[in-house]
């Protein structure tokens, strides 16, 4: 059975997908990145990124040239474009499909984004194209599910009716693992 367990096995922790992601976007914007630009776009001491930057270069994530400008390597690159492609495709989904506010859907994306397996991505992307495909099937969905949720109150979360079906999947689980 797979559980909480596996958290363990991301191939990177928060932290560090922050700090590869940061780099790639410097590299991006500017064509360079530096530990002092790192720290500033993460809102940290330069000692802090130099001590996970470590880490990563040990892994083989980043690199360093002798004029102390960072890169990343190409595992580091699929790394951080794997990242911020999650979080784009979690944010959408959460801003168009559930309505969550755009500042609290950016908050909860980062907090997942490097958490989130590449298979539910994948299906995410493919819902998330779905919905935006303007078929009507789509349109549909989309706007009973919003008429739906302008009913809930997320203030009372979790509220009764959650925790039944909450319950109710339980079992479902149970029985499904059970027949197995």
């Amino acid at each position: 059975m797979h559980d909480w367990r596996e958290f363990d096995q991301n191939p990177v922790s928060h932290s560090a997908a922050h700090h590869l992601v940061a780099i790639a976007e410097l590299l991006d914007a500017y064509g360079y990145a530096r530990v002092s630009d790192v720290a500033r776009e993460l809102g940290i001491t330069r000692g802090s990124v130099s001590v996970t930057l470590k880490g990563l270069k040990g892994r083989g994530l980043v690199t360093e040239d002798e004029r102390r400008f960072l890169g990343l390597s190409e595992d580091g690159e699929r790394i951080a474009r794997g990242v911020m492609a999650k979080k784009q495709v979690l944010k959408a989904l959460f801003v168009d499909l559930l309505g969550v506010p755009d500042e609290q859907a950016d908050l909860d994306t980062c907090k997942i984004e490097h958490l989130v397996s590449d298979e539910t991505a994948s299906r995410a992307s493919r819902a998330l194209l779905f919905l935006r495909s303007g078929a009507r099937e789509a349109e549909a969905f989309t706007e009973a599910l919003r008429e739906f949720g302008r009913a809930g109150d997320p203030a009372g979360f979790p509220s009764e009716e959650v925790e039944e079906l909450a319950r109710e999947i339980a079992r479902e689980g149970e029985e499904a693992e059970e027949e197995r």
